[in-house]
């Protein structure tokens, strides 16, 4: 009996970009605006709002910027919006984000 052959392939890409140190961490959101990331892809319109109550419950006087007032970071215009973004989120005085739902 003929056992049949598969090829194998790792599948995972190369690494082409040198890793970079992350930033730290926001030790509490108390007081702090936190601005939402999302890709407008799955579902974000029903899971921030339980993000939103979720972080407001645990950090008082914790603000939000909207997705909205950030816009669509994945499509025809997420290069732009990508090398914009530290601004816009300067300029909504964002202290921290959440990125969601495959953002």
């Amino acid at each position: 009996m003929n056992e049949p052959v598969y090829e194998v392939v790792w599948p995972l890409a190369p690494v082409t970009a040198a890793p970079t140190a992350l930033a730290p961490r926001v030790p509490d959101l108390s007081g702090k605006t936190v601005g939402e990331l999302w890709d407008y892809l799955f579902k974000g319109e029903e899971i921030f709002p339980l993000i939103r109550e979720a972080l407001a419950r645990r950090y008082p006087g914790v603000r939000f910027v909207d997705y909205e007032a950030i816009g669509n970071i994945h499509g025809r215009d997420e290069a732009e919006l990508a090398a914009t973004l530290p601004a816009l989120l300067r300029r909504h005085g964002c202290d921290a984000v959440v990125s969601a739902v495959g953002a």
